[in-house]
């Protein structure tokens, strides 16, 4: 290695861990692995209570949260994964709200104690620097203000550009572990994916700098883009689904009005593929989430078009993203970063994009949000809302006309509910309005 670092084994590494320590562990695929198994065994032993443990969504085993460590570590986490999503539910673990891109405000305003950061990154380069690879998020910011910061240095961690260099000075701890990273695979679309994927990309115009998740809705919405053209990504992540539209020329950034040409992220979640595409690749840049996902610079550009998932939607068009009910799923992430930011955009379009019902066959646009249920995004903030059935535009549109439109959308067999529900909210006004006045078609 470079620069004459000395390297300790993992369990050595985590003695720095003290009790009653707030511990940040980088995020995805950058999951230091080696690290929370030697910290695991220190609490198996008895040497540690109180460890607070802080992250966004990580890949791979979680046993910090489990119940036989409850005492040991309590896991505050700012996105509920599937590995932490049971744990989270029955208690063990917990959850922090937080819009994504203040998740570094936390730590660098002082709000949250950051006393070690546990990361990964790449081997060091001839000047000592090393790069924080797919996980730049909040765990930049972790490295400023830890205490101590211990590093896994992994071969298999890319050299990404950006805001992921940092030197070696900034570390006080080194481990070397050739773990592959974690790697994320997803289902091919299915039918009702494929519809909302067309439906979606019949709002991307050329030129449009996209935002979107992970899963088979964003592939299924990237699989029909082939025909557009200078499309650009601004986003908080991707996956392997741009891959294609990068090297046909469809995805390279010409239109954009910031960081022209560059693909920006801030955490990568997808197979070895996409790692290999983000090693030593000045076209992408891996930046700080207070840059990716600050509204105001997502606005920067035009045509900004952000398409989110969610959980459940009601008839006003306030959308549940974060919770089943009272029980947490996942996190407020990104969603109102992009939806606001697009909204702000030239010509640009915020884009809610569900299937119309769950696995079970209920439907997901709802007369009321279930008890419990959290709003991500609300009634002022919504703008397009699609499903397999079509899109329909909520911008400046009434309550009533709102229960219309998003009952247009819902599947058949739960429409004439839907409409007897606003009938009853609404009053006897809204069925004359309703035979009156013809409803909007959806988007084709």
């Amino acid at each position: 290695m470079e620069n004459n670092i000395k390297f300790v084994t993992a369990e050595e590494a985590v003695k720095a861990i003290r009790p009653g320590d707030h511990v940040h562990l980088s995020s995805v695929a950058s999951a230091p692995q080696c690290l929370i198994n030697a910290m695991c065994e220190r609490g198996r032993r008895g040497e540690l209570k109180d460890v607070h443990v802080h992250h966004l969504h990580t890949e791979g085993p979680a046993p910090y949260a489990a119940e036989e460590f409850d005492g040991v570590f309590q896991l505050d986490s700012f996105f509920v994964g599937s590995n932490v999503r049971k744990v989270t539910q029955s208690g063990y673990a917990d959850y922090i709200p937080i819009f994504l891109s203040e998740t570094q405000k936390l730590y660098r305003s002082g709000a949250l104690p950051c006393d070690v950061a546990m990361i990964q990154v790449s081997p060091p380069d001839k000047h000592g620097y090393v790069s924080l690879g797919t996980s730049v998020d909040a765990t930049l910011a972790a490295v400023e203000c830890a205490r101590t910061v211990i590093a896994v240095v992994n071969k298999h961690v890319p050299r990404s550009f950006g805001d992921a260099f940092i030197h070696s000075s900034q570390i006080h701890v080194f481990v070397e572990d050739d773990t592959p990273l974690e790697e994320a695979h997803f289902s091919v679309p299915n039918e009702t994916e494929i519809a909302i994927g067309k439906h979606c990309a019949a709002l991307i115009e050329d030129g449009a700098c996209l935002q979107m998740g992970i899963g088979a809705i964003p592939n299924a919405v990237l699989a029909q883009l082939t025909n557009h053209k200078n499309l650009g990504i601004h986003t908080e992540m991707f996956a392997d689904g741009v891959l294609p539209l990068v090297e046909s020329g469809v995805i390279n950034g010409r239109n954009k009005a910031i960081d022209k040409g560059k693909i920006v992220s801030t955490f990568l979640m997808g197979s070895q593929k996409v790692y290999d595409f983000i090693d030593n690749n000045p076209g992408v840049l891996m930046m700080d989430v207070g840059y990716t996902n600050d509204p105001f610079v997502i606005s920067r550009n035009p045509k900004v078009t952000a398409i989110n998932s969610a959980l459940q939607v009601d008839i006003t068009g306030q959308v549940c993203a974060d919770s089943l009910g009272t029980k947490f799923y996942s996190g407020v992430g990104g969603q109102i970063d992009f939806i606001y930011g697009a909204s702000m955009s030239e010509g640009g379009k915020a884009i809610i994009a569900m299937p119309s019902v769950t696995n079970k066959g209920v439907s997901k646009i709802a007369p009321v949000l279930n008890s419990g249920a959290g709003v991500v995004t609300t009634r002022a903030h919504i703008h397009y809302m699609v499903t397999e059935f079509g899109a329909v535009d909520l911008y400046g549109k009434s309550m009533q006309e709102r229960a219309r439109l998003l009952t247009s959308i819902a599947h058949p067999d739960h429409q004439e509910a839907l409409d007897k529900a606003a009938f009853e909210r609404f009053g006897s006004h809204f069925r004359y309005i309703k035979m009156k006045t013809k409803t909007p078609n959806p988007v084709k």
